[in-house]
């Protein structure tokens, strides 16, 4: 089992990257935000998970161990393989993904291309109770990093944001708190009542 390559990079092609690790080239398949971030002829460190079925062996690649447990997470849900998991990684970083999980906002995740509704909406669901032990570096920084829009995110959740961000919070400070108060005041709570929590999570 290999859990982890480090070489040079060889080459980059539109879905994967061939490392050179001491002469043998190890074809990683990874997300779009993984093969940006690397250079051929550059030295490069990838946490891998690998496959193994009966005709092959393939290898995915990622930046960091946190993107390889959220590869892994998002294949516990019901319709979601290898390939929608690499899809919903090269659109939203790991702090965007638990984000978007802890405002159950499908949108986000439906931004991923090849990504449905239906399939965004049973991420953010079957995500939402397995997904903060999950979250790792990403969870200080859990806050919407764009503007909410209308069908985004609960309208509830989408204006405490807004009232949090124009008593003079960042919208990133906002969207954590009321991410924080939605776990005290439960996904039913209404606006009023996520800003009071939301204060309260803002004045610790």
């Amino acid at each position: 089992m290999i859990g982890k390559l480090k070489g040079t990079v060889d080459e980059i092609g539109e879905d994967h990257v061939i490392v050179d690790v001491h002469g043998v080239g190890y074809v990683a398949f990874c997300p779009v935000r993984t093969l940006s971030a690397l250079n051929e002829g550059e030295a490069a460190t990838l946490f891998i998970e690998t496959y193994v079925r009966e005709d092959q062996l393939r290898l995915f690649g990622f930046q960091s161990a946190l993107d390889r447990e959220w590869f892994r997470l998002l294949q516990s849900v019901q319709g979601v393989g290898a390939r929608v998991a690499l899809a919903v990684l090269s659109t939203l970083s790991a702090a965007d993904l638990a984000n978007a999980i802890a405002l159950q906002d499908k949108a986000m995740v439906a931004r991923a291309p090849g990504i449905g509704p239906k399939v965004a909406q049973r991420i953010v669901a079957e995500l939402k109770n397995k997904a903060p032990a999950f979250a790792g570096d990403a969870a200080p920084g859990i806050g919407l990093r764009q503007e909410l829009g209308e069908g985004a995110a609960p309208a509830p959740v989408a204006d405490a944001v807004s009232a949090l961000a124009n008593l003079g919070y960042s919208r990133d400070q906002a969207a954590n708190a009321v991410a924080a108060a939605i776990k005290t005041a439960g996904e039913g709570a209404d606006s009023a009542a996520l800003i009071r929590q939301g204060l309260k999570e803002l004045a610790r």
